[in-house]
């Protein structure tokens, strides 16, 4: 198998090798979709696939990170390359719509060029554009997919089942669906996609017998190949989220049981493999090189917009290794050739959702806004403006996480605040209001109770220990996915290859070390354990933003990093 790299840069990069400019107005929305999604067929077995959408139904903006630092093998490969460096590794321009779908350059110039991207009306013209070309192709949901938005929260993911019912996902897998509660999540599974959707996870089951709660794969014959496609659900979801919502379900990455589910699926007639994983793609990548007989990892969870695949060697042969994104920016779409009971050869794409340049569906359109109809007051609620760009993505501070520390520290009269790492939330330009909607696209989930404790500098050092581990642990079957938690007033320095207990560093409050016996006031908000309570967190922010009116650009409260001088990880 290989890339037909002419191809790709060809079709993803039609408006760079026009040199379309930043400073051209209205640049995309002269482009032709007919141009810029022309993706002739190839092959004869066909794979659509979207991830991490969180709830997202409308176009949104979304700065990709600059800062996405990877060490030892991952260091300067995807997808641990930002701005110039993935542009280049990618083959793309600057300053072209490929750039601003790809990376933080020129964000607020770009965005404001190019526009929003995304939404479920846009993306379904396109799933329906590529499904026109492709008889049989089969649409994978990578999971995420119930959260991440008010109407999501308020419907109990009614929003989304509906949304993408309509936009005709056959196979899906899950992580935050679980935070809905196991009871909701079966009976969305047994009701609404009966029928309908095939939802797969090989590693979720019971606690006492170890049986599958949900079927490990499914089999589909496409243009007279059989395929499999077997579900791997977020392996760390028990930890990562509260355990109460699953209580008697386990998770794991069972790499044993996957290479068991793999050698079923090709004894049962599969010619070829795919799984719909969610463990993040550094996990991927190695499971991709230990268990054989995948011939593609369709990957999720850690939001990487991957141009091209990665292609990892194991005992059996090759496996490719993609990630699509998140917030509904992205379709990926693989095509393989096979004949003669094997794969030839394939094609693949990421292709970002320009909602510029992709009519909506109406169908789409008008499901959307019936969803949405009994929200939009609320939804609309003016909060605030702010002067200065609100993101999140990045692996240590965001400037819409840093207002939300700074609102928690001001209201609750805390000295230090926490926010959780979280990778999903849309960005907001300068001088936009801030909505109701877009602090629940920041906090919206079934735990977000506020807390205030009164913890010991011993203990603030563990807790952010603990999560740098789970970020920069050498070993990626311990990565658990997100990023550094966000910390409002005390400063400190981070050596993400130190060993476990010896990267965080030099913890200061006002200057002054924090000291290991003293006992300090600490915010935060998403507690996993059970019991917990508090106001929600976004009566706490929406109360401190109405009081602000005005928001001021974020001084980011960033940690000194040592030992990541070079790396192409971090923006130069």
């Amino acid at each position: 198998m290989g890339l037909n790299r002419r191809d790709f840069i060809q079709v993803l990069g039609i408006a760079a090798a026009g040199g379309m400019a930043l400073n051209s107005k209205g640049a995309l929305a002269a482009q032709s979709a007919d141009a810029l999604y022309a993706l002739p067929r190839y092959g004869n077995v066909h794979f659509l696939h979207f991830t991490d959408c969180h709830a997202q139904l409308k176009p949104v903006y979304f700065r990709e990170p600059s800062v996405n630092l990877g060490f030892g093998e991952a260091q300067g490969r995807m997808p641990h390359l930002v701005g110039e460096h993935l542009l280049r590794a990618a083959g793309l321009k600057p300053n072209t719509p490929q750039a601003y779908a790809f990376s933080s350059l020129h964000f607020e110039s770009a965005a404001a060029t190019y526009g929003k991207v995304g939404g479920f009306a846009h993306l379904a013209t396109l799933v329906k554009r590529m499904k026109a070309s492709r008889p049989g192709a089969l649409l994978l949901d990578g999971g995420d997919t119930w959260q991440g938005s008010a109407t999501a929260l308020w419907t109990r993911g009614q929003d989304m089942v509906d949304a993408c019912l309509a936009l005709g996902v056959d196979v899906m897998t899950a992580h935050w669906e679980m935070t809905l509660g196991d009871k909701r999540v079966q009976e969305i599974v047994d009701k609404d996609f009966k029928g309908k959707v095939d939802f797969v996870a090989q590693n979720i089951k019971t606690n006492d017998f170890g049986d599958q709660v949900f079927s490990p794969y499914t089999m589909k014959e496409m243009n007279g190949v059989q395929v499999a496609v077997i579900g791997q659900a977020f392996p760390y979801t028990p930890i990562a989220n509260p355990r109460y919502f699953v209580p008697d379900w386990s998770f794991g990455i069972q790499e044993e049981n996957m290479q068991k589910t793999v050698d079923e699926a090709r004894a049962k007639g599969a010619k070829v493999v795919v799984l719909l994983s969610h463990n993040g793609m550094d996990v991927d990548l190695k499971m991709a090189s230990r268990v054989r007989g995948i011939d593609a990892i369709m990957g999720g969870h850690t939001h990487d917009g991957m141009p091209a695949p990665v292609v990892v060697s194991n005992g059996g042969g090759k496996t490719l290794v993609t990630n699509a994104g998140s917030n509904s920016k992205f379709l990926g779409v693989l095509d393989f050739d096979v004949r003669g009971g094997q794969v030839q050869g394939y094609q693949y794409r990421l292709l970002p959702v320009f909602s510029n340049i992709l009519p909506a569906d109406k169908e789409m359109d008008a499901l959307i806004t019936r969803i949405r109809a009994p929200f939009e007051g609320k939804l609309n609620e003016r909060l605030a403006v702010t002067e200065g760009t609100l993101y999140r993505r990045g692996n240590f501070n965001g400037s819409f996480d840093q207002l939300i520390v700074d609102a928690l520290m001001d209201v609750k009269q805390a000295e230090i605040a926490f926010s959780p790492g979280f990778r999903w939330g849309t960005s907001l330009l300068p001088n936009s209001p801030v909505l109701m909607e877009h602090l629940m696209d920041q906090t919206a989930t079934t735990y977000s109770h506020t807390t205030v404790s009164e913890l010991s500098g011993a203990t603030i050092k563990t807790i952010m220990e603990d999560v740098a581990d789970n970020l920069f642990n050498p070993d990626p079957y311990y990565q658990q996915g997100g990023d550094m938690v966000r910390v409002g007033g005390m400063t400190y320095a981070i050596d993400p290859k130190a060993k476990m207990g010896a990267r965080i560093q030099d913890m200061r409050l006002n200057g002054k070390p924090i000291d290991a016996a003293k006992v300090y006031k600490v915010a935060g908000w998403a507690p996993v354990a059970e019991g917990a309570s508090g106001e929600p967190v976004w009566d706490v922010v929406g109360t401190w933003l109405r009081s602000q009116k005005t928001i001021k650009p974020r001084k980011l409260n960033a940690p000194r990093l040592i030992g990541v001088q070079g790396n192409p990880g971090m923006l130069a």
